[in-house]
């Protein structure tokens, strides 16, 4: 792609892409520390598990039923501008929640908006801010960058639990929701002085005609992904991925209480396994890069995270120690599968359609998720929690070795999304791609 090449010519693109980054990083603590405080405020304020349940699926929501739309938008406007006002938005609807806690007058359904206005306008910010990474970020260093990301997200993980509990004996609610602020102001700043490239919009109507309609545009995504084999495959995947391994993690108390027998502390055991398991495979990915060929790499931590969940489901009473150590191994192999799978999408899809593939992916794995924690809860109380670590375990290995078998998943870097040009997207096209899709369905 052109965008790429022109990349590639720049000398210093770390200063401002890490420039946002860090801003972004800084946002990130904050969301979950609040996050954390505000589940445990659900939790000893209405020790209710449906309350707690709700709160989770009022955040995914907004990603779920308006993906397709957000995306469509992030390809329409200014990507820089997007991610400053998701910030603001967030920001501001904290401030509110803050004043209600800091005047006794906070309901739980008020945390239950703040989670929604968080869950919307976090589907905003997180599209525009992976695809302009590949406008910002020299191909061959995509994947480390995703290396850089998965550090991050895992220490995170093993930071904002305790460091959110720190702060709850030490401040009050509405302080923390401060901090929280504060740190989107963090990620604010440096978007008003660092330009954010703009994709050129290859798909639009020749000079005259009319600009294709935000529906039309939803529709030329859909149509993008179905053209790509390799990349609705990619899609499948992700979506049996989200299925299987997002219960096996809900269940992980589960699985320690009644078939380890352990307590609080043998948990946080595992908890802290991932999360260090998760550092340091960023930290190797962001030094290697993976193999030049991506998909391969992600194929490869897909076999390693697949035998490991199986491996704890076949565990005996007695193999707590040893599920820590594949614990650890399950958080080392996230990086390795998740991080060049980003930079495979980020690598190989038109710059203006990353917006509407990221949204449109993202939703139907988001989608998974709850329909996986309905169906995995009846069937571990039934047949027991590690027979469901050991079935998703196995369909992920299998899922990793077999797309080694599948031309269109091991082919997807070869070129594909610049094959399909803007020829194929113009807005009298549109209409086609509806019903063949009527048809397929």
């Amino acid at each position: 792609m052109a965008d790429n090449a022109s990349i590639k010519r720049m000398k210093n693109w770390q200063l401002p892409f890490f420039g946002i980054w860090s801003g972004q990083a800084a946002s990130l603590l904050g969301s979950q520390l609040v996050q954390f405080a505000l589940i445990w405020w659900l939790t000893k304020t209405t020790g209710s598990a449906t309350v707690l349940a709700t709160a989770t699926l009022v955040g995914l929501l907004p990603q779920v039923v308006l993906g397709p739309l957000i995306g469509a938008l992030v390809d329409r406007w200014n990507r820089r501008v997007i991610m400053i006002v998701a910030d603001t938005v967030i920001a501001s609807a904290t401030i509110i929640l803050a004043v209600l806690f800091m005047t006794e007058n906070a309901q739980f359904w008020h945390v239950y908006m703040l989670m929604f206005v968080r869950g919307a306008a976090g589907g905003f910010h997180w599209p525009a801010m992976q695809a302009s990474t590949s406008l910002m970020v020299p191909r061959e260093h995509l994947s480390r960058v995703q290396g850089f990301n998965q550090i991050l997200f895992g220490a995170l993980n093993i930071a904002s639990a305790p460091l959110g509990a720190l702060l709850l004996e030490l401040i009050p609610m509405q302080g923390i929701l401060a901090l929280d602020v504060g740190t989107a102001m963090l990620a604010i700043g440096p978007l008003l002085f660092i330009q954010v490239p703009q994709p050129e919009r290859t798909d639009l109507p020749e000079q005259g005609e009319d600009k294709p309609t935000v529906w039309q545009d939803m529709v030329m995504g859909f149509r993008y992904i179905v053209a790509w084999p390799g990349l609705v495959m990619i899609g499948i995947m992700a979506a049996m991925i989200n299925f299987l391994l997002t219960p096996a993690s809900s269940l992980k108390p589960i699985l320690v209480t009644q078939h380890f027998n352990g307590q609080a502390f043998q948990l946080a055991g595992l908890e802290s396994a991932w999360g260090v398991g998760v550092i340091l495979g960023g930290v190797l990915l962001g030094i290697w890069g993976g193999f030049n060929r991506r998909i391969l790499t992600s194929l490869m931590g897909l076999i390693i995270l697949g035998v490991a969940v199986a491996l704890i489901g076949l565990l005996p009473s007695w193999g707590l120690y040893l599920a820590v150590g594949l614990m650890f191994v399950i958080g080392f192999a996230n990086p390795i599968t998740n991080g060049p799978l980003f930079a495979v999408v980020q690598s190989s899809v038109a710059p203006e359609m990353q917006g509407r593939v990221f949204t449109l992916i993202g939703s139907v794995a988001a989608a998974m998720s709850p329909l996986g924690l309905i169906i995995a809860g009846p069937l571990a109380d039934r047949f027991g929690v590690q027979t469901w670590y050991i079935v998703a375990g196995v369909v992920t290995l299998l899922m990793g070795v077999g797309g080694f078998f599948i031309p269109a998943i091991v082919g997807i870097e070869e070129g594909r999304g610049e094959q399909l040009d803007s020829e194929n997207f113009r807005q009298e096209d549109s209409p086609v791609l509806a019903g063949n899709l009527a048809e397929a369905d």
